[in-house]
């Protein structure tokens, strides 16, 4: 079982990217690719999905997420390939409140979750997944602040363009103050 795969990306494909590491592209399938740049170097924390006829990486940005997604595919008539489209746009704590809340019409925004997959996501995970904040955040301490501008509806190319004229060392509800004023200039 792989933990994680440091490297850098080479490709950016329609669900995927290709990491390389020691000289070997590992094809990883992610749930929105273009958050990634070609050349640039990651981190990409990795689930190995092993089945009979498949062997392929399922990758995130960060622990969060894949731990939520581990308890995703627990869930009965949830794969990987449906349960990775949650992180396209929903943002961990999202998902879990909309779980916790019995929000079925959040959970149903999602391709190919229809409700009687979103009713047995909120009675297989109701009350057993928490909104916890690990303190593993990347080194540029920026994840809780695209989490809220992303829960605020901000694309993420739009997030990008301002996260270097962030101070990151101010509490996260100062980042998102200072953000909201640049995105909205």
């Amino acid at each position: 079982m792989y933990k994680y795969i440091k490297g850098k990306v080479t490709e950016l494909g329609a669900n995927y990217i290709v990491v390389e590491n020691n000289d070997i592209g590992y094809l990883v399938y992610v749930a929105n690719p273009y958050s990634y740049e070609i050349g640039g170097d990651y981190k990409v924390y990795i689930y190995n999905n092993v089945r009979e006829d498949e062997n392929s990486l399922y990758g995130f940005k960060n622990e969060e997420e894949l731990n939520l997604f581990l308890k995703l595919i627990n869930v009965k008539g949830l794969g990987p390939k449906m349960a990775n489209t949650f992180f396209a746009t929903g943002s961990v704590n999202g998902i879990i409140d909309a779980i916790n809340r019995e929000n079925i019409i959040y959970l149903t925004k999602y391709p190919k979750i229809g409700e009687k997959i979103a009713k047995q996501m909120i009675l297989d995970l109701k009350g057993k997944i928490n909104l916890e904040v690990s303190e593993s955040i990347e080194d540029n301490n920026t994840d809780d602040l695209v989490a809220v501008l992303e829960s605020l509806g901000y694309k993420q190319l739009e997030i990008k363009k301002i996260l270097k004229d962030i101070d990151t060392t101010l509490p996260v509800e100062s980042q998102v103050k200072e953000a909201l004023k640049l995105l909205l200039k």
